[in-house]
């Protein structure tokens, strides 16, 4: 969980250095379909296609000081190895959408959650 904490912050941190005003963290939980998705939506910027097609790339950064492109690259490889995935929606002006899905019944959850009753 400490992980998930890690990239939600990594996310919001992301937004806001993008300028953006309101950010928005939904949480879905959703046993039956064997999913957790978190988005983080945000009114920044936004990246233009070729950016967000790079972002997921090891140490690509659009920043010159003090940040290492690791961040969008650890969320996506969490959430593949967890069962799920990443996607990326932006465009110029129009701000952010990223959503992390997780299986929800992935092997490295504790008991007490997956036995927790619906």
């Amino acid at each position: 969980m400490r992980e998930l904490a890690l990239h939600l912050l990594d996310l919001v941190q992301n937004a806001s250095e993008a300028g953006a005003r309101h950010v928005e963290v939904t949480i879905t939980e959703a046993p039956s379909d064997d999913r957790l998705t978190i988005e983080v939506r945000d009114d920044g910027r936004g990246m233009d296609a070729v950016t967000a097609a790079r972002v997921t790339d090891p140490f690509f950064t659009t920043r010159t000081t003090r940040h290492v492109g690791l961040g969008l690259p650890l969320a996506a490889a969490g959430a593949e190895q967890a069962g799920g995935g990443i996607a990326i929606q932006s465009a110029p002006g129009q701000g952010t959408c990223i959503t992390l899905t997780y299986q929800w019944r992935h092997w490295d959850r504790p008991p007490w959650v997956i036995c927790r009753p619906p």
